[in-house]
């Protein structure tokens, strides 16, 4: 149960209007949390309270295309490039010139671009089971084994069956892909109808399935891209269903102040499956 109070609201940064949810003193140092597939919001149930009360200024974004959030038609417009500066603009918004971010999956996705296309406006980094885009690219070309992981983002590449896919049977594909892959009793059914809820917004599971298709059409070019010098975090549960641990391994080699902690006992959804371990680790290293 969550007991700080929330003001959930929404912020006009680059001619789009985003839904956010805040929580804590608004003095306090800038956090933003950004949640992945098919997440919302309620991703980071279990780190609001600890964060507020270590006296942070939480914002949890809603990401392009979720919710209530702006939900463009042009895949194009999902682009990481643009997500990017839809953090930034975020944290203009809200009147601070830099922030620490906390972010899973295609959260971290954003996070890695931020490093390396914005890294004057972030404190610290915490990126969550998703590897840097260039260990992601190169496992799906050379690792057979990622390739069958990640067959579900070439099954997203097709127009309408997905999303027909994930409502069928009152959204048993989609609740599956939460409890089939988190350890047993990880997702309520309290919790999945709050999912249900979530993706049943109009337009909503388009935009969350063009993350995908805007990540394979519309790739950020990554030639010119260095190491990168913030100091970042990875916590990695090793049961990720969907992504190999070596990936993490890997996306140390662009960090020079990097550090990766392995959940031996978390799967891909770690903030719900060990939330007490992934607190201490965020605060520790945020301090």
């Amino acid at each position: 149960m969550i007991e700080a109070p929330l003001t959930h609201k929404f912020i006009e940064t680059n001619d789009i209007r985003l839904h956010v949810v805040e929580a804590g003193s608004p003095d306090g140092q800038l956090l933003i949390f950004l949640h992945g597939f098919p997440e919302f919001w309620y991703s980071w149930r279990h780190q609001i309270d600890f964060c507020v009360e270590a006296g942070y200024r939480v914002i949890i974004l809603y990401k392009l295309g979720y919710n209530f959030s702006y939900k463009p038609v042009r895949i194009s417009s999902f682009s990481l490039g643009d997500l990017a500066r839809d953090v930034v603009g975020l944290i203009d918004a809200c009147g601070q010139k830099k922030a620490s971010i906390v972010a899973h999956d295609w959260g971290g996705m954003v996070a890695w671009q931020l490093a390396m296309s914005f890294a004057e406006r972030i404190e610290k980094l915490v990126i969550m089971n998703v590897p840097h885009p260039k260990v992601m690219l190169r496992h799906l070309k050379t690792n057979p084994q990622q390739r069958r992981r990640s067959r579900y983002v070439f099954l997203f590449q097709l127009p309408f069956l997905p999303e027909w896919r994930m409502r069928k049977d009152s959204w048993d594909y989609a609740t599956r892909a939460l409890t089939k892959t988190s350890r047993p009793g990880t997702f309520s059914d309290a919790d999945l109808a709050r999912y249900r809820e979530s993706w049943a917004q109009p337009r909503a599971l388009t935009g969350m399935i063009n993350w995908y298709r805007a990540g394979v059409r519309h790739r950020p070019k990554l030639d010119r891209q260095h190491n990168i010098s913030l100091p970042i975090l990875m916590i990695w549960g090793t049961q990720d269903r969907f992504l190999g641990k070596e990936m993490a391994m890997d996306s140390m080699a662009f960090c020079t102040n990097g550090r990766l902690e392995m959940l031996d006992m978390a799967g891909h959804w770690l903030q719900h499956e060990e939330p007490e371990k992934v607190n201490r680790l965020i605060r520790a290293f945020l301090a």
